[in-house]
């Protein structure tokens, strides 16, 4: 076969495996031109496009395992942050100026594979919604189940990496599997969210200081007296106080639920954060 033909043969495999992606995924079409070209061309990542998700729910976070020794037990469900998947799944990214900053490649998230994955994630919610939820909600029964048995609490995280309203798309999922011990929970840059029922949905707000219009968002959230996650540069810098609020240290655990309101929640940077100086990341002088 000449080079001609070779590149001709590629190109139509190229072709064919988009067509079988596109089949399932149709919004794989927004993905950046890049990410898209290097799923096409893997052998394997080209396959597994072609198929759901049989998992969603994360349990190796070093932060939910230490929750483990308070006896929780916490799935974290892991999107492809901001636009990377080519639909938005933080809405305030850009105004609070925190994409560069976003824990995303924190840990595992450095990995390839794994940022591959969250975009399968991600797309499996917009073109497969019912799916999703579904799986989603069997998720939550295994982990009520699970926890039972071991005289766990169950807890789930749903934006591990993305800030959705779930309130409105999962509630009576929420509500049910609250009755049944399970703490939702989450952080979220919108400070006007409306959950009818705290006790059963826990919101952190997350601080960015890096576009003073956000800073409207983040006194809105000090006035409606949630508690205030902040990421300072280093463990060692972390203020008594921030924002006229004491501040807690946030870093043993995830766990934000057990915490009061009106605390700042005090954080310090991992992955591409610490390299961040858009004023995500709070630098105390």
């Amino acid at each position: 076969m000449n080079d001609l033909s070779l590149e001709f043969t590629k190109s139509f495999e190229a072709l064919a495996r988009l067509k079988r992606i596109l089949d399932v995924y149709p919004s794989f079409a927004n993905l950046p031109e890049n990410i898209k070209n290097q799923i096409i061309a893997s052998d394997k990542w080209s396959v597994d496009f072609t198929r759901l998700p049989e998992r969603l729910l994360n349990f190796a976070n070093a932060k939910t395992i230490k929750g483990e020794k308070k006896e929780i037990r916490t799935g974290v469900l892991y999107l492809a942050p901001a636009s990377l998947s080519g639909r938005n799944v933080c809405p305030m990214a850009k105004l609070a100026s925190c994409i560069d900053g976003c824990l995303n490649t924190a840990g595992r998230g450095q990995m390839q594979s794994v940022q591959i994955y969250r975009i399968r994630k991600t797309l499996f919610w917009f073109d497969h919604a019912d799916a999703f939820k579904a799986l989603l909600a069997s998720e939550a029964r295994k982990l009520i189940a699970y926890c039972a048995k071991r005289d766990l609490t169950p807890a789930i995280r749903p934006n591990g990496t993305s800030d959705i309203r779930w309130e409105n798309h999962i509630w009576s999922l929420m509500v049910a599997t609250s009755q049944q011990g399970v703490k939702w929970y989450d952080y979220t840059k919108i400070a006007n969210r409306i959950v009818p029922d705290t006790s059963v949905y826990d919101l952190t707000f997350s601080y960015s200081g890096a576009n003073p219009r956000y800073l409207k968002q983040v006194e809105t959230a000090r006035q409606l007296g949630y508690r205030i996650a902040v990421v300072f540069r280093t463990r060692e810098s972390i203020p008594a106080e921030f924002l006229g609020m004491p501040c807690i240290d946030g870093d043993d655990t995830d766990l934000r639920f057990l915490e009061p309101s009106g605390v700042i929640v005090a954080l310090y940077a991992k992955g591409s954060a610490k390299t961040d100086h858009s004023g995500f990341v709070v630098d105390v002088q």
